[in-house]
């Protein structure tokens, strides 16, 4: 999967930063120290880990990702990454 959006809540900035959904490569969500969840009331899972964006930011990149964009949506903070195919 070539691309990956990580997102947080601006009041949140610190941690916990949302990392993939469901459909997510369980390795780069492992890679991460992601764990999946499911909010009661919706029906969909999310993988979030506890550290601040940046830090997941800078792992992405170790592994190859590179940050396409970046935006503001309300309260949340969101980054489109992209990793080119091997």
């Amino acid at each position: 999967m070539p691309y990956i959006l990580i997102s947080t809540q601006i009041r949140l900035e610190t941690g916990p930063t949302n990392v993939g959904d469901e459909f997510s490569d369980p390795a780069v969500m492992n890679y991460l120290g992601a764990r999946k969840t499911t909010v009661l009331g919706n029906n969909f899972s999310e993988y979030h880990v506890e550290e601040p964006p940046r830090l997941v930011l800078d792992k992405l990149e170790k592994i190859g990702f590179r940050v396409l964009s970046m935006t503001g949506v309300g309260q949340t903070l969101v980054w489109c990454l992209h990793k080119e195919a091997e």
